[in-house]
C-alpha cells in the first residue's frame, strides 16, 4: 500500500472536501457533538486559507492507493527569521495507522525548506491527542506559547 503526497491548491475538489473534514472533525471534538454543515461552513469562511500558496505557504494532499485520504499546509509567518506555521494538519480516521501522518509531515517540511525556512511551528488542542502524538513522534517539541489564539493549548516547533 503506497502514499503520495504532493502539493495542490487548496480549493482543488479533493483538497476542499479534505479541509471541510479537517474541520468537522477539530469543531465536532471541540464541541462533543456533531458540527453542522453551517458551522463548518462559518468555520472555513476568512480561515486565512489564502495563504497556503505559494510566495506566501504551501498546501498538500496525501493519497493512499490513489484515495484522497489527507492534507496539511505551511504559511511562512516569518519571512526574516525563516519560520513557518504548519496548519491544517488531517488524515482521515480509516486512513490513521497506515504511515500517512510521517508523509504529510516529510512532504510539508520539505517544501517550507525549499521555501528558505528553518522552522516549522504549530499548536493544537488537548483534545487533539492523535495529532500531539504525531508531532512528537516526528521530532517536534513543545515550546512555550508564541501566540494567545483561541483554541491553542498546546504549541510545538522543529528545527528544519
Amino acid at each position: 500500500m503506497t502514499w503520495i503526497v504532493t502539493p495542490e491548491h487548496f480549493d482543488s475538489p479533493d483538497a476542499a472536501v479534505l479541509r471541510r473534514d479537517y474541520y468537522d472533525e477539530v469543531a465536532s471534538r471541540y464541541w462533543q457533538r456533531p458540527a453542522t454543515a453551517a458551522e463548518i461552513d462559518e468555520g472555513l469562511t476568512d480561515d486565512g486559507v489564502d495563504l497556503l500558496v505559494p510566495p506566501t505557504g504551501q498546501f498538500v494532499v496525501g493519497r493512499y492507493e490513489g484515495r484522497p485520504a489527507s492534507c496539511a499546509g505551511f504559511v511562512v509567518t516569518e519571512p526574516d527569521a525563516g519560520t513557518g506555521e504548519l496548519t491544517r494538519v488531517y488524515v482521515r480516521p480509516e486512513f490513521r495507522g497506515t504511515g500517512g501522518g510521517g508523509q504529510l509531515l516529510t512532504a510539508i517540511e520539505n517544501a517550507a525548506r525549499a521555501f528558505g525556512l528553518r522552522q516549522l511551528r504549530l499548536d493544537t488542542r488537548n483534545d487533539l491527542v492523535e495529532a500531539r502524538g504525531l508531532y512528537a513522534k516526528h521530532g517536534y517539541q513543545e515550546v512555550p506559547a508564541f501566540h494567545h489564539r483561541k483554541y491553542a493549548e498546546h504549541w510545538f516547533a522543529k528545527a528544519l
